[in-house]
């Protein structure tokens, strides 16, 4: 496992911030009630933790299969549905969406191998990942990958915790599947747009590996 590099300034100030906090905690507080000072102690360290796992990057046996079309995310399956895209696509397509919880490794793949042919980013609100408005109301990033089968819309969207989407793709770039091309912090959910014609082996509550679960086929 390694740490993703989008953790270093964060987990950098936080380590700084526990560093300060338990100084004055052993200078401070301690002598005042040794009860109290174990338990800052351990809630600030349990915190810092949990930051450094929110980054974390598993040794993962990448699924690479022509006609998968694999989880963008880990997390929990939320949505498959009919719907009428807001963007790019004029016809309807089944949406497919991936909640991802803090707990969650937020690394964020392509579910094919394809060139980006679409790439836009949206400011927008902040509302819980799972809100139904969240897909078309919220602050996300669309990307559109496509290759000789067809394409798929993934579209980054925030949630309540998450401020910051970062999307490594540009039109044009040619990806694997299953290469990155983002990250979410803290909190949030992927949505696929796939063809109508496709495949879907996932169910609503499913909990599924970036990478490594194949939602759907083609």
């Amino acid at each position: 496992m390694t740490i993703h590099r989008e953790g270093t300034a964060t987990i950098s100030l936080i380590a700084l911030f526990v560093g300060a906090l338990n100084i004055a905690n052993f200078s401070y507080l301690f002598p005042v009630s040794v009860i109290a000072g174990w338990a800052l102690f351990i809630i600030s360290l349990g915190f810092f933790l949990f930051i450094v796992s929110f980054f974390r990057m598993p040794n993962r046996k990448l699924t690479i299969v022509d006609g998968a079309i694999v989880a963008p995310a880990d997390g929990k399956v939320v949505v498959i549905e009919e719907v009428t895209p807001d963007e790019y696509y004029q016809e309807k397509r089944i949406q497919l969406s991936v909640f991802m919880s803090p707990a969650n490794v937020h690394v964020n793949r392509l579910p094919i191998a394809g060139n980006i042919v679409y790439n836009k980013y949206h400011p927008g609100k902040f509302l819980v990942a799972w809100h139904p408005k969240s897909s078309t109301d919220n602050e996300r990033w669309s990307v559109v990958v496509e290759n000789e089968k067809g394409s798929i819309l993934c579209k980054q969207i925030a949630g309540a915790l998450a401020r910051r989407i970062c999307n490594y793709t540009s039109v044009g770039q040619k990806f694997n599947q299953c290469d990155e091309y983002g990250f979410i912090k803290f909190g949030s959910r992927v949505d696929l747009l796939l063809p109508i014609g496709a495949t879907i082996h996932a169910k609503i509550g499913d909990h599924v590996k970036g990478g490594v679960t194949v939602l759907a086929s083609w």
